[in-house]
């Protein structure tokens, strides 16, 4: 597993009239803004993600992709008259601490923009929190439908945050994506389905589970499992009786992994299917096997052209940590912000009054990111409906040849 690196130091910066100090992540600390004009003072670009605890081998990937990008802007004088600090808090994928997380940003006026959150559970949680400060939240990561349809997003969406966007596709496009290609492509017709409760593996699962049925297949079982469960002989037991082909799960890859050693174990040889939240190599290490597939929102960055540079620069960079799943995705995030901000500020000083001009203007995004085409709908969703499968193969996953693609019923 993946860890924090330890935190080699901190860089004294001086924000705005107020003094602070922030720590810089291994390998890509923060730089000063050189022959820039940074009289007006510093501003900051927050992140809330999992730094630590099982999904950190993400949210590290997802910090140090905005550093790079932070980094990159006070180079080029991005923003003129200020320099960008970047501020990333570690809200462990849990809704409550990514709460204090959020709060902990929120009461800065300096902080102009928040990237995050990876969880569809923790957004629920910071979504009204950084509202309340009119400041601008743009994710690589969550997929949850309602954060930007509303409960009802099934039936009359509405928009509950305009201040919030995200940069990845959601799970009404990622569940039934995955459904088609399991069920017409990989030939499954008995899928067990099994998720962990929370808001993204519930809903990834049911989106899943209805295209499967609509494409012919049957859902034999519908099963739930804890996020912190380790043995899962009961679920097991219950389905083996039902001689399912595939199991497709909702969750991420703490259980995945698991769960997949532990089918194998007790007999069932088959294809274990789920979405982004297990495209990671800790899940071949916690017990992925070869064959084991998901789908992810995106474009391989290794296959874009427009991530080239991207690549490029963050392996320059050294890093202690891979990019992961939302690299790309979290430098776009983390560019839209700072585009935002160097066009929201074009004509006159930063105030907080100043972060409605930063909202209105991420809103009338377009422009080319390492992961393609950025630009938001009136809901704050990207207008990218791309997605790719991928296969366990050796100790990591690789994507499916052909697959990339957008969703069609």
């Amino acid at each position: 597993m993946i860890t924090a690196a330890i935190l080699a130091g901190t860089l004294g910066l001086t924000a705005c009239g107020t003094n602070r100090e922030e720590g810089e992540g291994e390998g890509g600390g923060g730089t000063t803004a050189g022959a820039c004009d940074t009289s007006k003072g510093t501003l900051i670009i927050g992140m809330v993600a999992p730094l630590s605890g099982g999904l950190s081998a993400l949210g590290l990937g997802m910090r140090n992709s905005a550093q790079l990008a932070v980094d990159q802007a006070n180079e080029a004088c991005k923003v003129p008259g200020y320099e960008l600090a970047f501020q990333a808090e570690d809200d462990q994928a849990n809704p409550q601490v990514a709460g204090q997380a959020a709060t902990k940003l929120a009461s800065d006026e300096n902080v102009v923009g928040v990237i995050g959150t990876l969880n569809s559970s923790t957004s629920q949680t910071v979504q009204p929190i950084l509202k309340q400060e009119g400041i601008v939240q743009v994710s690589p990561a969550n997929t949850g439908p309602a954060l930007t349809l509303g409960e009802n997003y099934a039936t009359a969406p509405a928009r509950p945050f305009d201040n919030y966007f995200r940069v990845s596709t959601t799970d009404l496009v990622q569940g039934p994506f995955a459904a088609n290609y399991l069920v017409e492509t990989a030939g499954k017709k008995a899928i067990a389905v099994i998720d962990d409760g929370k808001t993204y593996g519930a809903n990834l699962a049911e989106q899943f589970a209805q295209q499967a049925q609509k494409k012919g297949a049957q859902i034999v079982a519908r099963e739930k499992v804890g996020e912190r469960d380790t043995d899962f002989s009961g679920v097991i037991t219950t389905i083996r009786a039902l001689n399912p082909d595939a199991v497709y799960y909702g969750g991420e890859y703490p259980v995945a992994g698991p769960l997949s050693a532990q089918l194998a174990a007790a007999g069932l040889n088959i294809p274990l299917m789920g979405g982004d939240g297990i495209v990671d190599a800790t899940y071949v290490s916690l017990g992925g096997r070869p064959g084991d597939l998901a789908t992810s929102v995106g474009a391989p960055a290794e296959s874009l052209p427009s991530a080239k540079q991207f690549l490029d620069d963050y392996a320059a960079k050294n890093f202690t940590e891979e990019y992961s799943t939302y690299g790309a995705l979290t430098y776009d995030a983390t560019n839209v912000v700072i585009e935002a901000l160097a066009k929201a500020l074009a004509n006159g000083d930063y105030s907080a009054e100043r972060r409605a001009d930063i909202v209105a203007a991420v809103q009338e995004t377009n422009l080319q990111g390492a992961s393609g085409e950025i630009s938001f709908d009136e809901f704050g969703d990207t207008t990218n409906k791309v997605l790719t499968v991928y296969q366990v193969e050796g100790d990591s996953f690789a994507p499916v040849e052909g697959s990339t693609g957008a969703f069609e019923g």
